[in-house]
């Protein structure tokens, strides 16, 4: 009896042992259990579910691969990456080679963002103004009387730009006019015109007082020679030959003053000018400091206007047009209209957009075209957050005219003739070979984006037919 009560009470122990590992164990092999029902109902269904289609051991036939007639527009789109900055950036340099001692910068020195326009000062280099004209060939030296060649009638236009008259616009001579207008021009941005340099007034002045003695040695020997007619015995010839001398000397004295005379007018030092197309500029970024001697490059300017420069591939590139419209995403989302401006291949991107300093602008890469776009306007909220950024831009360079039907270009066959035709299936498709089709000869139109537009020539085709595109 005692043996049955141990072996009783000892198989209660073990049932009471395997339920505490059980228990403590209960996640584990709850998900035992999943996982071995899951794998039995695997078997079941691929056993008696799938298996009928080949209970005869045979593979199912393939069935041919379609796709709906398409209807609705069609269009060709070209997209590419541009780059939202202003216009024309271009690196600033000073020529300071007549500047007498270092080219300190004294003051007027622009923070960036701001505008320069015509008459303008960019710096201002020890107390002298650098004035800011409208003009494309950079100043490379100094404009004075009696200089010639297309700086001059660049010089003219600009002062002619700021309404001041430089006189006879067709010479490209530095005449008196010319000079007159250059004071004026430096009345007008409130700095006194340049020194003619040192020892110049005192040249002058020294000729003047050379023209004086001239006119008094003439009157003197006229005098003389006067005196001499009231004598028969004077020699006459001798007088005669003093008076021309003196009147030759007097001739010579006027020249030089003339020329002495021509030093002091105003001139333009090629350190007071920045000659720069397209003006109104911004100014981009300024590495010249007050205080510090000017070298290299002063700023870097733009076109006050934004521009979103662009990169595409040849092939795409053809296809773009000055003129034709784009759009682009806004920072919030909305969509943007920009026009194409121009589009030129890689070795002629880069060229510079201004004087003054080199271009900005950086090349295509090779095999690359630079597209340029201008953006309609743009508020000052929109320009600052789109400064510097990369957008995607679209531009549809086909489209049809509204809806036409299209089907993938993959449904297109040619016949025995050449022409392109579209195989419609009329019955299930999943009969393959077997189901039930008919051929229709269309004529096709726009292609874009992997679709063809189609017309019916022979035979009937609808929206929503099925054309095969595959086996």
């Amino acid at each position: 009896m005692r043996d049955d009560t141990e072996e009783a009470g000892s198989g209660a122990s073990q049932v009471a042992g395997w339920g505490r590992v059980f228990r403590r164990n209960r996640a584990l092999w709850i998900g035992a259990v999943a996982a071995l029902a899951a794998l039995v109902g695997g078997l079941l269904v691929g056993t008696f579910v799938l298996a009928p289609a080949n209970a005869g051991g045979k593979a199912p036939k393939p069935g041919l691969i379609t796709a709906p007639v398409e209807f609705g527009p069609l269009s060709n789109d070209v997209t590419l990456r541009a780059d939202v900055g202003y216009a024309d950036a271009v690196d600033v340099a000073i020529d300071t080679s007549t500047v007498s001692g270092a080219a300190v910068v004294t003051g007027q020195v622009p923070a960036e963002g701001a505008t320069f326009s015509p008459l303008s000062i960019a710096l201002e280099v020890v107390g002298r103004p650098v004035i800011v004209l409208p003009g494309e060939l950079p100043a490379y030296r100094s404009l004075r009387h009696g200089v010639s060649g297309p700086d001059v009638l660049q010089l003219k236009q600009a002062l002619s730009a700021v309404g001041i008259d430089p006189g006879d616009m067709s010479s490209n001579i530095l005449d008196e006019n010319a000079t007159a207008a250059i004071a004026q021009l430096y009345a007008q941005v409130g700095y006194p015109a340049p020194s003619p340099g040192e020892g110049v007034e005192e040249a002058y002045r020294s000729a003047q007082e050379s023209v004086r003695s001239a006119e008094t040695a003439l009157r003197s020997a006229r005098r003389q020679l006067q005196a001499a007619d009231q004598t028969p015995e004077a020699d006459r010839g001798a007088l005669q030959d003093a008076v021309d001398a003196a009147r030759s000397q007097l001739g010579s004295a006027e020249d030089a003053a003339e020329r002495a005379r021509l030093q002091t007018l105003p001139f333009l030092p090629s350190s007071e000018v920045l000659f720069l197309t397209e003006l109104p500029r911004r100014v981009d970024a300024v590495k010249a400091k007050r205080g510090a001697v000017l070298q290299g490059t002063a700023m870097t300017v733009s076109g006050a206007t934004v521009r979103l420069t662009g990169s595409a591939a040849e092939a795409d590139a053809r296809l773009l047009k000055p003129g034709t419209s784009g759009t682009f995403s806004l920072p919030d989302g909305t969509a943007h209209t920009a026009t194409i401006t121009e589009v030129k291949n890689g070795s002629a991107a880069g060229a510079s957009g201004g004087s003054g300093g080199k271009s900005g602008t950086k090349p295509a890469a090779a095999g690359r075209w630079q597209v340029l776009f201008e953006p309609q306007p743009l508020t000052a909220e929109q320009i600052a957050a789109l400064q510097g950024a990369n957008v995607r831009v679209s531009v549809a360079v086909g489209a049809t005219d509204g809806d036409v039907l299209s089907v993938p270009l993959a449904a297109l066959t040619a016949g025995p003739g050449g022409e392109s035709r579209v195989q419609v299936v009329e019955s299930d498709p999943r009969e393959g070979d077997s189901a039930k089709t008919r051929m229709v000869v269309v004529k096709t139109g726009l292609a874009a984006r992997g679709a063809v537009e189609v017309a019916a020539v022979e035979g009937k085709l609808e929206k929503g037919d099925l054309v095969v595109v595959g086996r």
